[in-house]
């Protein structure tokens, strides 16, 4: 009986021992994550990731984009700017700045900034044989324009000739020329150099225009020094005839507001009747420019000095469908380039 009994022993205790190895204490062992790793599969460095998941799929992206659209390190977004598209020309919303051109000179413009001066090329619907004096033995050439030339192609008028431009702006201390500010605008597109003009209305004061004019005309760099117009009117509701001191005072009261605003000496426009009427020897020290458009200015106005010559009322050009006011400069185009250049505002 005892040898018998200890095989039985020995075959009950291998018989426990099995059943532990499946059920017993090593169950929550098995519980703990394996050490081992696979080639798909990483170990994080520890519990908590490194960085939000909204960061991790940036950092993806531009992991992305670094293989995909850039042969090196992606550059800072700062090297960039933004570039205002232009209407039929396809091009990136941005590119870097060291390949920006440089901005495109203005139309007809001449080395070392300068605008370029172009020959005249205007006919006369009443032409006049000025002799040896003709206007067209000037070297620059302009025109002055209001309402009465309608929608004018700026740019084919420069071609004809207009190298500058007197635009009418305002009369008396109410009234705009309806054409004045797209005239304005479209005559410097062309690169036209251009001044505005005021019509004087003598029932009004003089101070009430210049606030008007004020008012109406942009102060701009480069433009023209504003232009004082005064003349007879037969057509005006203004049926005043002042003495020579009052419209002298008049016209230095505007003249001098208008100075102080823009920086700029007026000119004055006038006519031959009103000249020798008011201004003769008088305003010595202002540009004039004057109406002639039968003989030289100097038939007209004897010893006066004058900048510009409004030679024709009848003249014709492509560009406007309507007769044009045509105006030469005095002076070669290195004297008109000087003049325009002294013109500070």
């Amino acid at each position: 009986m005892r040898l018998s009994a200890v095989p039985a022993i020995f075959l009950l205790g291998l018989a426990l021992a099995g059943c532990g190895g499946r059920f017993g204490g090593d169950d929550t062992q098995a519980k703990r994550p394996s050490r081992e790793t696979t080639s798909s599969v990483a170990r994080a460095a520890s519990a908590m990731p490194a960085a939000s998941i909204g960061e991790v799929a940036a950092a993806q992206d531009s992991e992305q984009q670094t293989e995909l659209a850039w042969a090196g390190q992606v550059p800072d977004q700062q090297a960039f700017e933004a570039v205002t598209r232009t209407a039929g020309m396809a091009i990136p919303s941005q590119r870097p700045l060291q390949t920006l051109a440089p901005a495109a000179p203005a139309i007809g413009s001449a080395p070392g900034g300068r605008s370029k001066v172009y020959g005249q090329r205007f006919r006369d619907a009443k032409p006049i044989n000025f002799g040896k004096t003709s206007p067209r033995n000037h070297a620059v050439h302009g025109v002055d324009v209001s309402r009465w030339q309608g929608e004018i192609d700026w740019v084919t008028l420069r071609q004809q000739g207009a190298n500058f431009a007197f635009i009418k702006a305002t009369d008396g201390g109410d009234h705009l020329d309806p054409m004045f500010r797209k005239n304005w605008q479209r005559a410097k597109d062309a690169g036209i150099k251009r001044g505005a003009y005021h019509f004087f209305y003598w029932c009004r004061t003089a101070g009430e225009q210049a606030d008007w004019f004020i008012r109406n005309v942009p102060k701009e760099p480069g433009a023209l020094p504003p232009v004082i117009d005064v003349e007879y009117n037969a057509e005006s509701s203004c049926k005043k005839r002042l003495s020579r001191a009052k419209v002298l005072e008049k016209m230095q009261v505007f003249m001098d507001k208008l100075e102080r605003h823009y920086g700029q000496r007026p000119i004055i426009y006038t006519a031959p009747d009103f000249y020798a009427d008011n201004l003769s020897g008088e305003f010595l020290d202002y540009p004039f420019w004057l109406r002639s458009v039968a003989a030289h200015p100097s038939k007209r106005y004897p010893g006066r000095k004058w900048v510009f010559w409004q030679y024709s009322g009848s003249g014709l050009s492509h560009g406007v469908s309507e007769k044009i006011d045509l105006n030469v400069f005095r002076g070669s185009v290195e004297d008109w380039h000087n003049w325009v250049g002294g013109q500070s505002s």
